[in-house]
């Protein structure tokens, strides 16, 4: 007789799949049956997700837009080809067939959608800005650096898509800590990340519980803002307190509207505005200038 191979779900630092430094793991059940060992982040694996990402953010940005745009579309392409695979481990997680189906649809199209921006949002979001000087003003949007994203708790593929999206479209490197109530989908969402164009570091992808990371992730020098969905009201305010350490920026996007909304708006959201000043020499009595 042979033993069924059960996965073990590692985590996704640096463009690798590490077991977690501290040796725990969840054991993820379907009602009494065991699926699978999922590894518990500690504090010491937020910390290298946090090197990963700031290591890798700078020449993502650097890419340019059509590039970025073509590796989210790459992206979509990957998980074309394993949509079978994420409609069954979500079936596993609770969902219906059709809601699992539907679910893994929409995730693909989103990746497809935020492709799309890439190229584009700079020229909807920045501006020339009128002065009373002999300048051009220009105000462009720039990355934040590293966000670290929590998606809400049972929401296990398109809420955290909807998050990571939008954010590496803004070239930001993101540390995505999901909750071992789903920690299936996002695990394997990780490898098609790992099989894509998209190079290491960029998405980081820490499945623990948010209780244990929060106090950490609130108060990490190097971690620029942070994304979260659906949240306790306790634990919010908690985390926004923390946040005023390093003036890290705090946003919350509803869990329904990540869902059902596709937003533009969020890559502004996730990005900082850069104002240039640009000295032009006066109009002269000849009536030229530049």
């Amino acid at each position: 007789m042979r033993l069924e191979i059960l996965k073990t779900y590692k985590l996704y630092i640096g463009g690798k799949f590490p077991r977690t430094e501290s040796g725990r793991y969840h054991s993820f059940m379907n009602g009494k049956e065991h699926v699978a060992n999922v590894c518990k982040a500690s504090r010491k694996d937020l910390r290298d997700a946090v090197v990963a990402a700031r290591g890798a953010q700078s020449s993502w940005w650097q890419k340019s837009a059509y590039n970025r745009s073509q590796i989210l579309y790459r992206i979509a392409e990957m998980m074309e080809g394993r949509k079978i695979q994420f409609v069954e481990e979500l079936i596993l997680q609770g969902y219906t067939k059709t809601r699992a189906s539907k679910e893994v649809d929409l995730s693909i199209d989103r990746w497809v959608y935020y492709a799309g921006w890439c190229d584009k949002y700079q020229q909807i979001f920045s501006s020339v800005n009128p002065v009373a000087s002999s300048h051009f003003n220009f105000s462009v949007l720039e990355p934040m650096g590293v966000i670290c994203l929590l998606p809400t708790a049972g929401q296990p593929l398109l809420e955290v898509i909807s998050m990571v999206a939008p954010a590496i479209a803004a070239g930001n490197s993101v540390i995505v800590v999901n909750d071992l109530e789903s920690p299936l989908s996002v695990i394997t969402l990780g490898e098609v990340l790992h099989t894509s164009d998209l190079p290491g570091g960029v998405v980081n992808i820490l499945t623990a519980h948010h209780e244990e990371l929060l106090p950490h992730l609130s108060v990490h020098m190097d971690i620029n803002a942070v994304l979260v969905g659906d949240m306790k009201p306790q634990d919010l305010k908690t985390l926004q307190k923390e946040a005023a350490v390093n003036v890290k920026r705090v946003s919350r996007s509803a869990s329904k509207d990540l869902l059902e909304t596709l937003d533009p708006y969020l890559m502004r959201k996730l990005s900082e505005v850069k104002t240039t000043w640009h000295p032009i020499e006066a109009i002269g009595a000849s009536g030229s200038g530049y």
